[in-house]
């Protein structure tokens, strides 16, 4: 890979919610991150100045600002890509919160929420994607989520289904996707889950995390893919 002066703002709002294994994979294709640590109080800023933004998951509505206030910043943020065509991915709440700000609708504690290594399905629409063309059909992901997107915005393209949730993946524009799954997670990050709140809703962490375990060879090489692709977008546009 040549060198690349290319960056990607992240902002983090967990803990333990950070770019995962997409750091090295986007480090692999040439494109450095720039993580903010908002849920530290690090500050977001007031303008995206950098060649590409990733937004990533956390316990949060994209306007749950009481509890989170850096979500304002960051929907200004996201709001500033998609205005400039600034390559975009958003993960979980990073996809709902893009979403959100293309014009479409988010509900909390909606539908059947979703845990661990999850199947889902590709859409017509996923073949003329430039991240998810030539992908498995039936790809899988580890899911986290008990708030979900209802409604996509106008003209956004819809390219990943599950069969508990609809709206996987979508593309607004050229260069803006949004997920609900998690394709920087890896099946460690699953004994650190909340125990009780996954008893609450009648699963069993430890046969997640088995099963995440079995899934994650075929959704490396599927997950790698897309993250190489999304950093060749935002090299393309980086000086």
């Amino acid at each position: 890979m040549s060198e690349s002066n290319a960056t990607v703002l992240v902002v983090q709002h967990t803990e333990r919610g950070g770019p995962g294994r997409w750091e090295e994979w986007l480090g692999e294709a040439g494109v450095r991150l720039e993580v903010v640590r908002a849920f530290e109080g690090a500050p977001v800023p007031a303008e995206l100045a950098r060649d590409g933004l990733m937004v990533l998951g956390g316990g949060y509505l994209p306007d749950d600002d009481e509890r989170a206030p850096w979500l304002a910043p960051t929907r200004a943020l996201v709001g500033q890509a998609l205005e400039r065509g600034t390559p975009v991915f958003g993960i979980c709440l990073g996809g709902q919160m893009l979403a959100q700000v293309g014009g479409g609708e988010v509900r909390g504690a909606y539908g059947s929420p979703e845990f661990g290594s999850t199947p889902l399905r590709l859409r017509a629409a996923a073949a003329q994607d430039p991240l998810f063309r030539g992908l498995p059909e039936r790809p899988t992901a580890i899911e986290n989520h008990v708030d979900r997107i209802v409604r996509l915005p106008a003209g956004a393209h819809w390219l990943v289904e599950s069969d508990a949730c609809a709206y996987q993946a979508f593309r607004l524009g050229d260069s803006a996707w949004g997920v609900q799954f998690h394709p920087e997670s890896s099946a460690e990050r699953i004994p650190h889950w909340d125990e009780e709140r996954l008893a609450r809703h009648g699963v069993d962490r430890e046969t997640l995390h088995q099963a995440a375990l079995d899934a994650e060879p075929a959704a490396i090489a599927v997950w790698r893919r897309v993250a190489h692709r999304f950093a060749a977008r935002v090299r393309h546009g980086a000086p």
